[in-house]
């Protein structure tokens, strides 16, 4: 068994070398074993390999003695809705999220909220040990079976937040890539007003149009093309699995999604005020001015979804976003929101009756880099060497470093995974943007 595919937040690697059916089987009745779980909620993305590990993984659950509700093809956010609507004691769902067609995965939930990813952290490396040990104990009976169809549940639920009424006369594109939000956007537009354009949206596992990842640019391509063509009011498009979702501008410009973040927290802390709003540390800093002017109280939290799940779970936060396109709410036990999100954009443009690029402007008072990969040997030591360099900033540890100055900051943090440095940095104006980004590129070459 291949250690490298128990990543930070869930298990991922190539079909069939790393991730295959005997792995699956051991996987599901590892996974009862440490969580002691008597009902396990399963489900599947489109993947071309993922109905086989799935009938793998149910065989081990079932002969670890637990009971399945196998709720079949879906988006990871009604995965999860389903995991607490039938009160699951924990759940697998299998999808390598936004990575390539020829890799596969599992995500692994426990409680009946599913509020707790199982992370390296939180019993993925003990689940991996009792994998490899590969002693499992005959149980006196082995578990059942049941299946069940939710999507329309889960459309019900998401409803409750913005009303059909609320969105109107919009002219809208959709790119679902080819993955889960193929079987949601349909049902959500039956109930809308709206004048969608379908991109992609046929479920298939090959990706024959372009990889699932709506944070590549060259995955938006046909996308811009189309909302431009078609002078429509936003686009937007998702991941694989469905919990990651981008919006594109009328102009055919991908709005950052922390300043989506700010968006939203505004919109929020208008009916909910003095709320908590979280962010990541890659955000930019008008996400927290944001927060503190509309009277929220801003909550900075670690990149990455376990982490923010976490944090949220014991500080009662209201919502939160990560740039990375998540985004969480309380009210549903701080599970990814993409369409609840999505359905909160069309009711603000709708109220607004103006372009979202305007409506966006506002936040865009600074300036930054996208996201930039250093691939280095000596991460810590090259970090302690860009931390010494910049001492008289005004230092946070919480994610790798975070450097602040007053008209510029920057984050460096190691990749969990790979052999990465991962540099954000936002400044007040473009000509310092540009030269502090290659001062911190040369520290780190």
């Amino acid at each position: 068994m291949d250690q490298t595919i128990f990543k930070a937040y869930d298990i991922r690697g190539i079909y069939p070398d790393q991730i295959n059916e005997d792995l699956a089987y051991k996987l599901g009745r590892a996974f009862v074993v440490f969580t002691q779980a008597k009902k396990v909620m399963v489900a599947r993305d489109m993947r071309l390999s993922s109905e086989s590990l799935n009938q793998s993984l149910i065989k081990g659950i079932l002969d670890q003695g637990a009971d399945i509700i196998d709720i079949g093809l879906s988006a990871s956010p009604v995965f999860l809705f389903a995991n607490a609507k039938y009160k699951q004691d924990a759940g697998i769902y299998i999808t390598a999220s936004h990575n390539p067609k020829e890799y596969n995965g599992f995500k692994l939930v426990r409680d009946k909220n599913s509020v707790m990813p199982i992370t390296q952290d939180t019993g993925l490396l003990d689940i991996a040990d009792i994998m490899r040990k590969n002693e499992f104990k005959a149980v006196i009976k082995k578990g059942g079976i049941s299946y069940k169809t939710i999507i329309d549940e889960f459309i019900e639920s998401i409803f409750k937040y913005v009303t059909p009424q609320e969105i109107s006369n919009l002219r809208i594109v959709v790119d679902t890539g080819n993955g889960m939000a193929g079987m949601v956007f349909p049902k959500i537009f039956d109930k809308l007003s709206c004048q969608v354009t379908p991109l992609y949206w046929e479920i298939d596992g090959s990706f024959p149009n372009h990889q699932s990842n709506p944070l590549l640019a060259e995955t938006t391509i046909d996308l811009k093309k189309r909302l431009i063509a078609e002078k429509a009011d936003l686009g937007i498009a998702t991941d694989g699995d469905a919990d990651r979702i981008i919006f594109i501008d009328e102009k055919g410009q991908m709005i950052q999604p922390d300043l989506i973040t700010a968006l939203i927290a505004k919109e929020l802390l208008i009916q909910n005020p003095r709320q908590k709003i979280l962010y990541d540390t890659r955000s930019s800093r008008i996400v927290k001015e944001t927060i503190e002017a509309n009277g929220g109280q801003p909550v900075l939290c670690k990149s990455g979804y376990s982490f923010i799940k976490l944090k949220m779970d014991k500080e009662q936060i209201l919502f939160g976003g990560e740039r990375s396109g998540h985004y969480f709410l309380k009210d549903l036990c701080y599970r990814d929101v993409p369409f609840i999100t999505a359905l909160f954009i069309l009711k603000i443009l709708t109220r607004e009756k103006k372009p979202i690029s305007e409506i966006i402007q506002p936040f865009k008072k600074y300036l930054s880099i996208e996201e930039t990969n250093f691939e280095v040997k000596n991460k810590d030591e090259i970090i302690k060497k860009v931390e010494k360099y910049y001492t008289q900033g005004k230092i946070n540890h919480l994610d790798g470093i975070t450097v602040e100055f007053k008209d510029w900051w920057f984050n460096l943090r190691p990749s969990n995974t790979e052999s990465l440095l991962r540099l954000n940095l936002e400044a007040n104006a473009d000509k310092l943007m540009k030269e502090k980004f290659k001062e911190i590129k040369d520290l780190i070459k």
